[in-house]
């Protein structure tokens, strides 16, 4: 089950193309702000 919530994690994070950064700044951007998390969750 953990394995499928990451691939699904980094799925979306690769299909965002709001910001001009890789994997690892976009899971610390999700992290820092909340409004680009639910972005990117489409909440």
């Amino acid at each position: 089950m953990n394995l499928l919530l990451s691939r699904i994690a980094l799925n979306l994070l690769k299909n965002d193309h709001s910001t001009k950064r890789g994997v690892k700044g976009k899971r610390l951007k999700a992290g820092w702000d909340a409004s680009y998390l639910l972005g990117i969750l489409g909440i």
